[in-house]
């Protein structure tokens, strides 16, 4: 599916670049996690491209935005992704991890009709799980060009080629400080569980199983037993933190009966 591409101007002076997919119909915005890029929607565009116009952009320090510098704070991506929907409108927005965070608080905010988060952020992860991460990311971020892109399309060859190319694409020019960023300046604002009891906005929470979910199993049990009417939770039992790559076809289906009511 062909797409367009605009940079436009956040209210703090950074840019970011927009793509849209469709051209006509309700605008599903769409917003991406960590190590991410607006290309890991290329899929959710294809299912939906002829009823939704699909629009994702690149968060900070990611992309085609990866030197863009800032705040990192969870207040900050809310502002931005208010500052896109000013430009595209929002129908629907979808998020994923960190960016599941920043659809549920700022789809709250916005003139959106529903709300999909993919296993979500919904509690700040503890410093040791940074750790592993940005140790991991460090030892692919020294590669630098060609070789670096052959490291990540090694780590996620298991993916479907389009999502690959999105990781590529997201990882290509970034640097570990968004990462850390997101940890240093979230270590007391960063906890959805009160938003999740008393959303008054249709979200559709899709979590990964247990095992594979970004959110604590304490946290699943607590949002399970107390969340708004308006909120529903489908949980893929058998797939982890990126099911919505993983296990695309079943993923698009409940988001699709989601946002149509069925």
């Amino acid at each position: 599916m062909q797409s367009t591409q605009q940079t436009i101007t956040l209210d703090d002076g950074a840019t970011t670049t927009l793509e849209r997919w469709g051209s006509s119909g309700p605008v599903m915005l769409c917003v991406h996690g960590m190590t991410s890029s607006r290309k890991a929607w290329m899929r959710t565009a294809q299912y939906f491209g002829d009823r939704y116009q699909v629009v994702a952009y690149d968060q900070r320090g990611h992309g085609d935005s990866a030197a863009i510098t800032g705040s990192m704070s969870l207040a900050r991506g809310i502002r931005d992704l208010h500052n896109v929907a000013e430009v595209t409108g929002a129908d629907v927005v979808i998020g994923h991890s960190w960016g599941g965070a920043v659809a549920i608080r700022g789809g709250e905010l916005i003139a959106t009709t529903a709300i999909v988060a993919i296993d979500p952020m919904l509690v700040q992860a503890g410093d040791d799980w940074y750790a592993e991460y940005i140790e991991e990311l460090d030892d692919t971020f020294a590669l630098r060009g060609d070789a670096r892109d052959a490291r990540v399309r090694e780590d996620f060859g298991d993916w479907p080629a389009g999502d690959v190319t999105g990781k590529v694409h997201a990882m290509h020019a970034m640097t570990s400080a968004p990462i850390a960023g997101l940890r240093d300046e979230n270590r007391s604002e960063w906890d959805l569980r009160a938003d999740v009891a008393i959303y008054n906005k249709p979200l559709l929470l899709v979590m990964a199983g247990r095992e594979g979910s970004i959110v604590p199993a304490e946290i699943i049990d607590e949002i399970t037993a107390h969340h708004a009417p308006a909120v529903h939770i489908v949980t893929f039992e058998d797939q982890g933190h990126n099911l919505y790559r993983t296990a695309f076809d079943r993923f698009a289906a409940v988001v699709d009966d989601f946002i149509t009511g069925r």
